[in-house]
This record gives structure tokens, sequence and C-alpha cells, in this order.
């Protein structure tokens, strides 16, 4: 009778919390995740900021979402009451959770990358202003864009994100990363093997990342969470080198 070798098990860090059926799925694979949050985020709570959000719940206007945290964070302020808005988001999850809060005939446009729904703005809206509900630490590229093709750009900060760093001492084959916040959050206080791979979610993590190591960075397809890490499972499977 011939006995099968037992499989090394592959480590990987996520720095922020995954749904339990990915954590099970990887295991099938001889792949162990840790998911660790590196930043906390919290909605603004201000009676300045409800007000607004209020008078423009009651207009009709253009709005654009690229978090959502930001979606969770207008949707308790609006408090489920129906608005006249056309809504842009980006990403499956925030696209997903406009519908759920806001409804789906509200979605007019979505895209993979800030970059690439500023295009489909550009293109499919015939507004000159729009209301870009976003987080205290932002990206550029959308509202950039934007203003660089003439159009109006109201930002409105609806939440704050915090660094909530942690010390990691077990040596791990890869790590996820999902925001450069993160990025610096983990590398505060940590360093990473040589061997380690960097899976990150988009390109401008990937910057992020190259300020802090060398290490070999592979980013996501697609800016999804969940293809991330299936990315990550199928990179693990198919490199034989990392096995230990």
């Amino acid at each position: 009778m011939k006995l099968e070798m037992p499989q090394n098990k592959i480590h990987i860090l996520s720095t922020r919390p995954l749904e339990q059926g990915l954590i099970d799925k990887a295991a099938t694979k001889n792949i162990l995740i840790d998911a660790v949050s590196f930043i906390d985020t919290e909605m603004v709570e201000d009676d300045s900021l409800k007000a607004t959000i209020h008078e423009l719940a009651q207009q009709p206007l253009t709005i654009v979402f690229t978090s959502m945290n930001a979606v969770d964070a207008v949707a308790n302020y609006v408090g489920g009451k129906k608005t006249d808005w056309k809504i842009f988001a980006i990403g499956n999850t925030t696209k997903n959770l406009v519908k759920e809060k806001f409804g789906t005939t509200q979605l007019s446009g979505t895209a993979d990358s800030a970059s690439a729904l500023a295009d489909t703005i550009i293109k499919e809206n015939k507004s000159q202003s729009l209301v870009f509900f976003c987080g205290d630490q932002r990206r550029d590229e959308l509202p950039t864009k934007l203003s660089q093709q003439g159009v109006d750009v109201k930002e409105i900060v609806v939440y704050k994100t915090i660094p909530t760093s942690h010390p990691v001492t077990k040596m791990y084959d890869g790590i996820l990363f999902y925001s450069p916040s993160a990025v610096h959050s983990f590398f505060c206080s940590n360093k990473v093997s040589d061997g380690c791979v960097l899976f990150s979610i988009g390109n401008t993590t990937a910057d992020a990342i190259k300020k802090f190591t060398n290490n070999k960075i592979i980013v996501a397809n697609e800016p999804s969470k969940a293809l991330l890490v299936e990315q990550a499972i199928q990179y693990f499977e198919t490199d034989p080198i990392h096995h230990r």
C-alpha cells in the first residue's frame, strides 16, 4: 500500500476580516488563513453632516461611492428614505451594497478602478457636478480626473480610517493587503521575510507596499476581496516552491 506524503501547510495573513467561507475553502487546499484587521473605520457623527445629507437626499443628484464604509454611513443618515440619486460605485462589494441600501434602479454605473469609474462618469453622466461621499484618507485618482474634465466634485467625508497596528511574530508565506492605509499600519510595526509573497487589491495599494519592501507583489486581476483570496489560493496551489 502506497502512503501519500503529507503536504506542508501554507500560512497566509489577511490584513482585514474575511468571510468564513473563504477561510474554509482555503483550508481544503491546505492553506491556512489568519485574518487580522490593521485598520478600523468610524462613522463621522455630526449634526451638521446629518443636516447636509438630509438636505442632499431631497435633491436629484449624481453621487459617487468608492467604499462600502461610505455607503453604510450615508445610508445610516438617510434612514431608508427614497432618494432621487444617480449613483456610481467602484467594485463588486460597494456596488452590491448600494443596491441593498438604495435600490438597484439608483445604480447608474460601476467600474473596477477609480480611474475607470471616472471615465464611466464622464461618458455616461451629463451633469457637471457631483457629490463624492468618502473617507478621510480617500485616494486622489477619481476626484483629480473628474476635475480635469471640468466636473465640479463636492467631497463629503462620512467616515474616518483608524490604523490598528499589531506586532506579527508568525512567519507567513503570503500576506493580503486591501488598502494603502492597511499597508502603512502593518509595516509600522512589522517586516516581512524574504520569501513572503504580497498580494495587493490594486495598483495604488501595490505602490504603497513598494515603499517598504522589494518582495514579490501580485496585484489582483479585479479589485475584489474574494477574488484576491482566490488568486492567492491558486498561486500557492500552482507554485510548489512555496510548499515548505
